[in-house]
């Protein structure tokens, strides 16, 4: 196989020639995607938390989410320009410390108690995210063989589902399990001394996330992580906010909306998936075991990452898409029109078919792109903001139930469908980008 050549000039073997070495880094990177999944679904037992402490509306509990994924469409370019200015390795450090402030801030917004500065801590934390987001995507997709990128990256991130899969939990018990309004019966009233006592529930939870980001920080400072370049002989282009180039790309083109569109569905179900089940009709429960019944949500996400990344090996990832887009839409009109236990397990289930959606369209939407890699993961990242439409759903519960407002979940499923039959496709190939040992 021939050999590329580094920005420094120091010849490399493609990825897939000597995979195995990649095996270390790819495990630290895994826990990153561990990090970002728990942090982010600890926010699912946060919604419910801070709807009672501050009175909101599901509109304005909803709003906290729209904040923490409007930060993607702010940070996601940004992210893209800072690590083509100091590289990935510093910009996952980056990453990791800005989330580590935000977690900081969460204890002050919990000792005042703050609505304002929530909303704020949680756009820094996410920033944090996003940055992690722009750096780590595509470095899996890169280290090893191209056809197996849709495989690799369902593989790390059911490590993000682990976290997802394990936040409930620690969110249930040291969040609404410390405090009234997620031990109390539905439609229970807190006085204001109850509510400022159930807002510093927040505090130790934080704290404890802001100290093991900090930890992760230094060990990948200190860890030789492999270099990413292009196959161009070292070539790198500017990024630009729009590289016309870009355009000429439909599997990126249409794959921007479909990561934007399956964001508006996953984090939907998952915001409201506590107040969902918790309702006399539904699951009749608390939230605080509600909360535990998250964590089947997001472990049948885990699990089908695992089965996806194997069925990847050997079937083609764009057909494994659709049938999965299919199932997903089947479970969530059964979601919109059933009842009882039978309503709350199918609005589980949608987590089994949501599983490979990000890392598959992620992976189908920058394939063949090259050089031009780092601006379409820029764009990818930044259509997660998606999530922050989930505010929309939280005006249709308000406005037609909570129930009905499923209903856009099920039409997002449709546009994936579309994606993964037609839209996915590729129209132009880049030279691959490759990663090499650092000096």
């Amino acid at each position: 196989m021939p050999s590329v050549v580094s920005s420094a000039g120091t010849p490399a073997a493609a990825p897939h020639d000597e995979g195995v070495r990649y095996g270390p880094a790819l495990t630290l990177l895994a826990s990153l995607f561990f990090m970002w999944g728990f942090i982010t679904v600890i926010n699912n037992t946060l919604l419910p938390h801070l709807r009672s402490v501050f009175e909101l509306t599901y509109f304005q509990a909803a709003l906290i989410e729209s904040v923490w994924f409007i930060a993607y469409f702010f940070a996601s370019i940004p992210s893209a320009l800072l690590i083509e200015r100091i590289g990935y390795k510093k910009s996952l450090v980056t990453g990791l410390l800005i989330m580590a402030t935000g977690a900081l801030g969460m204890m002050l917004a919990a000792s005042i108690p703050s609505y304002g500065v929530t909303l704020v801590m949680l756009f820094v934390i996410a920033s944090g995210i996003t940055l992690l987001q722009v750096a780590a995507n595509p470095y899996v997709a890169v280290v090893g063989k191209p056809e197996t990128a849709s495989s690799r990256l369902n593989l790390v991130q059911a490590m993000n589902s682990a976290g997802t899969m394990l936040a409930p939990a620690f969110g249930a018990y040291l969040i609404l399990g410390r405090s009234k309004s997620g031990t109390a019966a539905a439609g229970t009233v807190l006085t204001e001394a109850e509510r400022l006592a159930d807002a510093h529930a927040v505090i130790l939870p934080y704290g404890l996330v802001a100290v093991v980001l900090v930890v992760l920080a230094v060990v990948i400072a200190r860890f030789p992580l492999p270099v990413m370049t292009s196959g161009r002989n070292g070539e790198r282009r500017k990024s630009r906010l729009l590289n016309p180039e870009l355009l000429k790309h439909r599997n990126l083109v249409f794959g921007v909306p479909a990561i934007f569109i399956y964001l508006i569905a996953e984090i939907g179900v998952a915001n409201l998936f506590i107040n969902f089940v918790s309702r006399p009709d539904i699951g009749n429960m608390t939230h605080e075991m509600a909360g535990n019944y998250l964590s089947f949500l997001w472990g049948g996400m885990m699990v089908g990452r695992f089965a996806g990344s194997a069925i990847m090996q050997r079937f083609d990832a764009a057909k494994v898409l659709a049938l999965f887009s299919i199932g997903a839409f089947v479970v969530m009109m059964i979601t919109v029109f059933a009842h009882g236990p039978v309503a709350m397990w199918s609005l589980i289930l949608v987590g089994l078919f949501h599983s490979i959606m990000f890392p598959t369209i992620f992976t189908l939407g920058i394939k063949g792109l090259g050089p031009l890699t780092e601006e379409a993961s820029g764009l990818l990242v930044m259509a997660i903001a998606g999530g922050a439409l989930v505010a929309v759903q939280g005006w249709m519960a308000d406005t037609y139930g909570l129930q009905t407002s499923f209903l856009l979940t099920a039409a997002c499923e449709l546009y994936v469908l579309f994606y993964a039959l037609w839209g996915s496709r590729p129209t132009h190939v880049e030279p691959d980008l490759v990663a090499v040992e650092p000096d």
